[in-house]
């Protein structure tokens, strides 16, 4: 089955579609969300991209990613992709949108709206193998100081909007670590 994206302008007015593997040939503005999950420990649930992902193979990343598709409710997206990857339900909840472009070494590009949704649940994931290799839960401090190491093992996406996922989850949650209290 055709797999249709829903194309934006940089204020997130659709103007079109077009098909999934076209759109990140052409690099073209498209619609995306972004999940990320925290247990109570204020911990983020990562995973690792599968190895046969079209782009990113291997790489970890936030809980879930993916493209709402053409005709389906961002709301609904986020719900079945959070399912289809993770085998887990969890309520979620708008934070903020960012937009990014991000060029791979296969051709592709990722040029996305993206629409950031956070979530809190202990209830542990049962990833699907065909979606996701691994997970596992970090805090801010170690993700941060490992992606400042290793910056080839995390998503593009994921380096680019992490200190606004840092900053929105501490001011929403009002958790903020001493490191944090003065940014």
């Amino acid at each position: 089955m055709t797999e249709y994206l829903i194309l934006v302008d940089e204020k997130d007015q659709q103007w079109g579609k077009l098909e999934k593997l076209l759109v990140h040939e052409l690099g073209l503005l498209h619609r995306a969300f972004s999940v990320f999950i925290f247990n109570s420990k204020g911990e983020l649930l990562l995973q690792q991209r599968a190895d046969s992902k079209y782009h990113s193979a291997g790489l970890w990343t936030n809980t879930c990613c993916s493209h709402p598709r053409f005709g389906e409710e961002i709301s609904w997206a986020i719900e079945s992709r959070v399912q289809e990857e993770m085998e887990m339900s969890c309520k979620t909840d708008f934070a903020f949108n960012f937009i990014y472009k991000t060029e791979f070494e296969n051709g592709l590009t990722e040029h996305e709206f993206d629409h950031v949704y956070f979530g809190v649940t202990d209830d542990l994931p049962f990833p699907e193998k065909a979606e996701v290799k691994n997970y596992k839960y970090m805090n801010f401090q170690n993700l941060e100081t490992n992606i400042l190491i290793h910056p080839e093992n995390y998503t593009g996406w994921l380096k680019i909007c992490l200190p606004q996922v840092r900053n929105h989850y501490y001011k929403t949650f009002q958790n903020i670590p001493q490191e944090y209290a003065s940014i």
